[in-house]
C-alpha cells in the first residue's frame, strides 16, 4: 500500500540535468537555471523555489499579454518623437480608445470593437474626415505594436475590415472646403490687431507661408546676404522644421524648405530683428503684450495711482502669468479670432468683419500665384512635394471661369 504523502511535508523542485546545465521542470515546461555548480545557478534555483512555494503555477514567469493601456502608452512615447506634427490627433484617438477599452487585452480587440470606437469618434461631434484620420492613427498604432509583438497582427487585420466613413452615409458632420480670405477682409481686420499680429498677417500673406512657419521664424534662420541674378537682395528663410521633414527620413531624400522674402517682407521684418539674438523669435507674444500695455497707457486719461505703480513693480518681479516666447498655430489663430470678435462688438451690423483663419491667408496667396504664374511655380512657392497637392487649391479655377463668363457677358 502506497504511503500517503503528508500535507505538511515541504514541497521542492527537482533539479535535472541538461548536459552541463541545471534545469527544472514545472508543469511540463523546462526552466533553465545556468551552468551546473555555479553560484548563479544555485541563486536562480533558490529564487525559483521561493516563488514556487507561493505560486505553484509560477504564473509570474509566464509572458503577460499586453493590455490596451500598455500599447497606447508605448505608442504615445514613440509618436511624440517620431511624428510630432500629428501627435495631437494621435493623443485624441488614444484618449477615446482608452475611455472605452482600458484594461482589456490588446489581442481581444476585434472588428466589432473598432466599429464601436468609430461610433465614439462620431459622438465627439468632430467632422467625418477627422473621424477617418483618427482611425488611420489607430491602425498605425496597431501596425507599430504588431511589429514589436505587443499585439497580434490579426487585430490589425480586424481593424482594416472597418471601412472609412463616407459622405452622406454617416451622422458625422461635413466641414466645408477652406476658402480664400479676400484681401478686403484682411484690410478691415488689420487696424484692430496688435502691431505684432498685424506684421505676422502681412508677412504670411505676402510669402504664402504656413501659419506655423511665420510663428517659428528666427533671425538665425534668415539669410540676408543672398543676391538674385538681377542684383536684387532677397532674404532666404529656412525654417528649422517643416511639415514635410518626415519625408526626408522615410524616403532617404533630402528636403529643405526655403522661403524667399522680397522687399515688402523685409521692410516689415527688419525692425523686429533689432536687439534679438539668432535663437530669439521674430514675432513674440511678449512683444505683443508690451504693445498692448503701451496702447492702453496712451489712451489713459486719468493719473496713475501710486498703488498701481507698486503693484506693477511687484508683479514684474513675480508675475502670475508668463508670456510665451513664440506663437504656435493655435495661439496665432486664437489671437486673430479674439480681435475680430472684439472689433465686431463695436462695429455696426452691416460693417462687421467675417471670421477668417490664418490658413485662409495661405490659400489666398497660393491661389494668387496660380492665377499669375504656372502651376509648377505655385507648387514651389507653397512648398508642396507634388503639383497634385497644389491642384487641391482649386479656387483659381473658379476665378478664371468667372472672369471668362464676365467677359462673355460684356
Amino acid at each position: 500500500m502506497t504511503k500517503k504523502k503528508s500535507s505538511k511535508s515541504p514541497r521542492t523542485l527537482k533539479i535535472c540535468k541538461d548536459r552541463d546545465y541545471d534545469c527544472v521542470y514545472v508543469n511540463g515546461k523546462k526552466i533553465m537555471l545556468g551552468r551546473s555548480g555555479t553560484p548563479e545557478a544555485n541563486a536562480a534555483y533558490l529564487d525559483l523555489q521561493k516563488r514556487w512555494f507561493v505560486d505553484p503555477t509560477l504564473s509570474s514567469l509566464k509572458p503577460q499579454r499586453a493590455t490596451v493601456d500598455d500599447l497606447c502608452l508605448a505608442y504615445l512615447r514613440f509618436a511624440e518623437v517620431d511624428d510630432p506634427s500629428h501627435f495631437s490627433s494621435i493623443r485624441t484617438a488614444v484618449k477615446i480608445l482608452l475611455a472605452n477599452f482600458a484594461g482589456q487585452a490588446a489581442d481581444s480587440l476585434d472588428s466589432r470593437s473598432f466599429l464601436i470606437l468609430q461610433e465614439k469618434f462620431v459622438e465627439h461631434k468632430v467632422s467625418r474626415r477627422y473621424c477617418n484620420s483618427l482611425m488611420v492613427h489607430i491602425r498605425a498604432m496597431l501596425k507599430w505594436g504588431a511589429v514589436r509583438k505587443l499585439v497580434s497582427s490579426l487585430v490589425l487585420s480586424e481593424a482594416k475590415l472597418v471601412s472609412a466613413l463616407r459622405q452622406g452615409k454617416t451622422k458625422a458632420r461635413e466641414n466645408p472646403d477652406r476658402e480664400d480670405v479676400p484681401d478686403e477682409v484682411v484690410d478691415m481686420t488689420l487696424p484692430y490687431l496688435l502691431p505684432t499680429l498685424r506684421d505676422m498677417v502681412r508677412v504670411q500673406r505676402l510669402a504664402s507661408m504656413r501659419p506655423s512657419e511665420v510663428c517659428r521664424m528666427k533671425p538665425g534662420e534668415i539669410d540676408r546676404e543672398y543676391t538674385a541674378p538681377d542684383g536684387t537682395v532677397v532674404w532666404m528663410y529656412t525654417p528649422g522644421t517643416n511639415k514635410n521633414s518626415w519625408r526626408e527620413k522615410r524616403r532617404n531624400k533630402e528636403y529643405v524648405r526655403i522661403i524667399p522674402l522680397g522687399k515688402p517682407e523685409q521692410d516689415i521684418i527688419a525692425p523686429r530683428l533689432v536687439g534679438k539674438s539668432d535663437d530669439d523669435h521674430v514675432f513674440s507674444p511678449k512683444d505683443a503684450m508690451r504693445e498692448h500695455y503701451a496702447e492702453r497707457a496712451a489712451k489713459r486719461q486719468s493719473r496713475v495711482q501710486p498703488s498701481q505703480v507698486k503693484r506693477k513693480a511687484r508683479n514684474a518681479k513675480n508675475p502670475k502669468r508668463r508670456d510665451r516666447d513664440h506663437y504656435d498655430k493655435r495661439s496665432y489663430l486664437g489671437a486673430i479670432s479674439r480681435s475680430i470678435k472684439n472689433a465686431n462688438k463695436r462695429l455696426p451690423v452691416g460693417e462687421q468683419i467675417p471670421h477668417w483663419t490664418p490658413y485662409q491667408l495661405r490659400h489666398a496667396g497660393v491661389t494668387e500665384t496660380i492665377l499669375q504664374a504656372a502651376l509648377e511655380i505655385a507648387r514651389a512657392t507653397a512648398g508642396h512635394q507634388s503639383t497634385a497637392v497644389t491642384e487641391l487649391y482649386h479656387h483659381a479655377d473658379v476665378r478664371i471661369a468667372t472672369e471668362l463668363a464676365a467677359q462673355r457677358s460684356k
